[in-house]
Parts: C-alpha cells; sequence; structure tokens
C-alpha cells in the first residue's frame, strides 16, 4: 500500500494527512503529535479514529495544518484520518460514521456586514 493522502477541514482550519503502514507514529507540522498538541483532549480527539476502528500502532501519519486554534486544527485532522481509514477498507465506515466522525462540521465565524456593527448586531435606532 502506497502513501493515502485526504484532506479534513473544520472552522477556518485545514489538515492534510499522510497515511502509510507504519509503527503508528504521527508527526504534524514536522513536530512530534505530542508537543503539538499538548492536552490530553487534543490526543483523543486525534486517536480517536483509530481506537473505533482497532487499528492504532498500524499506520505511521504525516500532517501539514494551517488556519485556526488548536481544536479546530485537531478535529480537521480527525476527519482527514477517518476519510483515509475508509478509502483503506470500507467496513470502517460503519464503525465512524455513527459516531460522527465523516461529517464536516459546517459552523465558522460569519463575515461582518456593511452598515451594521458586526455579523449581525445593528447599529441603535434613533427616532431623533
Amino acid at each position: 500500500m502506497e502513501v493515502i493522502h485526504k484532506i479534513g477541514r473544520r472552522k477556518t482550519a485545514v489538515a492534510r494527512v499522510y497515511v502509510k503502514p507504519g509503527s503508528g507514529n504521527i508527526t504534524v507540522n514536522k513536530k512530534a503529535f505530542e508537543t503539538y498538541f499538548p492536552t490530553p483532549t487534543l490526543q483523543y480527539k486525534v486517536k480517536q479514529p483509530f481506537a473505533l476502528t482497532e487499528t492504532v500502532d498500524t499506520y505511521d501519519v504525516n500532517v501539514n495544518v494551517y488556519g485556526g486554534g488548536s481544536t479546530g486544527q485537531a478535529e480537521a485532522v480527525r476527519l482527514a484520518i477517518s476519510r483515509v481509514l475508509c478509502e483503506i477498507d470500507a467496513e470502517n465506515r460503519l464503525v465512524l460514521k455513527p459516531e460522527g466522525l465523516l461529517t464536516r462540521d459546517p459552523r465558522m465565524v460569519e463575515r461582518k456586514k456593511f452598515g451594521q456593527k458586526k455579523a449581525r448586531k445593528k447599529f441603535q435606532f434613533s427616532k431623533r
């Protein structure tokens, strides 16, 4: 099996994930996975697809991620890894889909409109 490449997005974060058979090493932006995502919650989110499909320590993952914050980046990586695992084995889709790991979360910050204070907040109306 050669390297499989997929993209995951969340808010403004974009993650490109390259997966190949290996010993379970995860590299994010040329750094160790534990140093890039220091909190246990973010580490759990990234490893969640492997845990659900019981493929922990089976693949080496190389990730390029940019944009957004740490949580958005972790969830973008999670989506990309889930997509790769579905391409590797179609049976994984039956496990990942009910957990919501194949759904792109579309919530983004709405843009500010001209003539308004913020995206939806208006200037106070004055009768006189």
